[in-house]
């Protein structure tokens, strides 16, 4: 990839989230001396997506044999944990269960060994009995064992990919909010909210939440909306109730995993998420609105099309926010033993969801190129688990742009 020397940089990345800061260290092993740059919106790193969520690295066992998640999620987790182990960041390989407690779900948790065994994953079924030998308070009539899935501080994470990438030369620009990009034949220029002007070779828009907006900002037709679900946790009042992670069986009309129990790398357990459109993109709490924000859901068709087509599920979501009583009722279907008072509310993280105008949830990573763009339309999770992989297959293509 041959650079010109009147750029500001070779590469501009937009959001300092962990799949952006893993495109800056991708680029800087891959090809060393290209001129990397980071522009994100707040005052530090990772304060989205990757800083608010379980921690979880995800296996991969629920994704489709031979989409970007599966093959990325299986590889990046084992990326992940040996990243991990050399720079010293908490982690723990603790595998999980995933339980079935209704003869509905048995079903499903068949397609389920069958599906991770096609992704090379191991599995062990269990029965009743074996569960408890894993979990003494949890109640199931069946359940499989994915020895694979751990925990890990995916902020830790972000905060040395960033240091590693500001070692090899990249440069991580915060408090730098893109709001104009102006593609040209030799480039793209971007302006951001302070008056800094920018010129690169390419653009990469890894903008999460907003990566729809940086799509449009560019003139390019994303052919998607982000759609923000807020993602409520409590955490247990007496962790010993768990020892590791447990799962529901997942309903696979939605990207969606149910309310599961993860024993994080501090000893606590969370508990959650469920998922409820959030009323802002940054829409952390109920009270937080953004008429502006909104009203662009509002107005998308495919958001209209998502609550005519799952207006069941989505009641129940919005029960379970609004009625600690109906959370823990849910809970309980796993862990008998849990009171609502032993439960304590924890701060929310909010899910970039991808939206199709037809109502279809985007299931599988989205990564769009258009000329001098390459564009990171749907990175939910597990993108913290594959970023590794995720940054260097952004990195492939943004080298290949000649």
């Amino acid at each position: 990839m041959a650079f010109g020397q009147d750029f500001d940089c070779d590469v501009l990345v937009i959001g300092g989230g962990i799949v952006g800061l893993s495109t800056a260290y991708a680029l800087t092993r891959a090809a060393p001396g290209t001129r990397v740059v980071v522009l994100e919106k707040e005052p530090g790193t990772a304060r989205h997506q990757t800083g608010r969520n379980s921690g979880v690295i995800h296996s991969g066992i629920y994704y489709r044999p031979g989409s970007l998640k599966a093959r990325f999620a299986v590889r990046g987790a084992a990326e992940m944990v040996k990243f991990c182990a050399e720079y010293g960041i908490p982690h723990q390989v603790t595998g999980k269960l995933i339980v079935a407690t209704g003869r509905d779900e048995l079903p499903r948790l068949h397609a389920l060994v069958q599906r991770g065994r096609e992704n090379g994953i191991p599995v062990r079924e269990l029965g009743p009995a074996q569960i408890m030998e894993y979990e003494p308070q949890v109640r199931g009539l069946a359940a499989i064992r994915v020895a694979t899935t751990g925990v890990c501080d995916f902020g830790a994470v972000a905060e040395r990919l960033a240091i590693e990438a500001d070692a090899a030369g990249a440069e991580i620009r915060c408090g730098e909010e893109v709001t104009a990009v102006d593609r040209r034949p030799w480039g793209v220029a971007v302006r951001t909210a302070a008056g800094t002007v920018l010129r690169a070779r390419v653009l990469v828009n890894c903008a999460g939440l907003y990566c729809d907006r940086v799509a449009r900002l560019a003139g390019d037709d994303p052919g998607m909306r982000i759609v923000p679900f807020r993602g409520e946790y409590y955490e247990l009042a007496d962790p010993s109730l768990v020892r590791g992670l447990v799962y529901p069986v997942p309903d696979p009309a939605f990207p969606f995993l149910g309310v599961h129990l993860t024993r994080g790398i501090d000893g606590g357990v969370h508990v959650g998420p469920n998922a409820v459109p959030a009323l802002a993109r940054e829409g952390y709490r109920w009270p937080v609105v953004s008429p502006r924000e909104l009203a662009a859901t509002l107005t998308w068709p495919g958001s209209w099309r998502i609550a005519r087509r799952h207006w069941r599920y989505g009641a129940g979501e919005l029960r379970r926010s609004l009625s600690r009583s109906a959370f823990t009722a849910a809970v309980r279907r796993l862990l008998p033993p849990v009171t609502e008072s032993g439960l304590r509310p924890v701060a929310a993280g909010v899910r970039a969801q991808a939206v199709l105008r037809d109502g279809t949830l985007v299931d599988d990573f989205l990564i769009r190129e258009t000329p001098r763009i390459v564009h990171v339309l749907n990175a939910p999770s597990p993108a913290a688990t594959a970023s590794l992989p995720i940054g260097r297959e952004i990195a492939r293509r943004v080298l290949a742009v000649r």
